[in-house]
């Protein structure tokens, strides 16, 4: 049974909340507070495997809330639940993802019964959040980090893997993730500098509404440009083109980026294995493809498929992953030549396509 506390100032949310999550045997609601002290006093006493919070509340809002929590001897699998279409909401809510919350998810689309697609996605994220893997925030140097991450490089049997003496050929940067993606895309692109040689195409797994927070967030963390990718654009170096929401996202006839509703795989649209294919037919051995954080197995294969052809592959480690699902079945695979954190994986990058002083300008 996965114990749920529910966090939200308005009485007529947190029933329909509490009622929804209810309806599913696996899941018991332990209780529902109304502010994030006494959201804070309930867990001091309690057993809880999973917080739904609200942003804005009265005293400690959402973000301070989650702050806490993560940042004591107990830290727990937290779900935003938050307003996509108010901005200052949209910010707070990604400000608590990288304090360690988990997941987002949006309001309820209606005050007294859920929709029937909103309650699955709901159960869902609830019960990937009791599975996913949430390390204690602390702070080193005034930056907030998380206890247990590695430095190190390492393959999947074991040692170092030094960085690939081919990488100058990388010609484009593919990345997914899903489930404690958007916290590892900003740990590994604000390493990378703005001159950053290729360009970087990222599909995230996330709730609808949220993508074009994402990209605004992403935008403030990263010294590239992060923007919303465009069909039939060509990719640039220095841009971040992130996936829009509903679409799969990738390379078409010469190399320009396409979107397509085509049915979704792995039961998401955006996926990686999507845009893996397509870097696949376009760039071959000369792409670097990255798989974070997520659940599942979205882009495992493909992965392997890329490596297969001479790119450049990489992997999140178990130690850093939220949930090591897709990152996990990569390793499982032989699909990663690289497995580490998100900072180390920037690094490796870094010195395989910028190798001379990292100071390589635009082609």
């Amino acid at each position: 049974m996965i114990n749920v506390l529910v966090v939200d100032d308005s009485p007529v949310l947190r029933r329909l909340l509490w009622r929804i999550l209810e309806s599913d045997p696996e899941l018991h609601v332990a209780g529902s507070v109304d502010s994030g002290e006494a959201a804070l006093e309930f867990l001091a006493g309690r057993e809880v495997d999973v917080v739904t919070m609200d942003i804005h509340m009265t005293g400690m809002d959402g973000f301070e809330t989650t702050r806490t929590i993560m940042e004591s001897d107990r830290p727990l699998p937290v779900v935003m639940v938050s307003s996509c279409w108010d901005p200052v909401e949209v910010e707070k809510t990604f400000e608590a993802m990288g304090a360690g919350a988990v997941a987002i998810l949006g309001k309820p689309p209606g005050t007294v019964a859920g929709s029937d697609d909103y309650s699955r996605e709901l159960l869902r994220v609830v019960k990937e959040a009791a599975a996913s893997r949430v390390n204690r925030l602390r702070r080193r140097g005034g930056n907030a980090t998380r206890s247990g991450e590695r430095a190190d490089d390492v393959n999947p049997a074991g040692g170092r893997t030094p960085p690939a003496a081919d990488g100058g050929r990388i010609s484009i940067v593919a990345v997914g993730a899903s489930t404690g993606g958007p916290q590892a895309l900003a740990e590994f692109l604000a390493p990378l500098p703005e001159h950053f040689p290729r360009p970087i195409l990222v599909v995230q797994h996330i709730a609808k509404g949220f993508t074009p927070g994402l990209v605004d967030w992403l935008g403030r963390a990263a010294r590239l440009r992060v923007v919303m990718a465009r069909e039939g654009e060509r990719p640039e170096g220095g841009l971040v083109y992130v996936a829009p929401e509903g679409l799969h996202m990738g390379l078409g006839t010469g190399g320009l980026l396409t979107l397509s509703d085509d049915p979704p795989e792995h039961l998401v649209r955006p996926s990686a294995s999507w845009l893996f294919r397509s870097v696949a037919a376009v760039h071959g051995g000369r792409a670097a493809a990255i798989l974070f954080s997520g659940m599942g197995s979205d882009g495992a294969v493909e992965l392997g498929q890329l490596r297969a052809l001479g790119a450049v592959t990489f992997a999140q480690d178990r130690e850093s992953s939220v949930v090591w699902g897709m990152p996990g079945e990569a390793v499982r695979l032989g699909a990663a030549a690289h497995v580490g954190d998100p900072s180390r994986i920037a690094s490796i990058l870094l010195d395989a396509v910028m190798p001379s002083g990292r100071s390589e300008r635009h082609d």
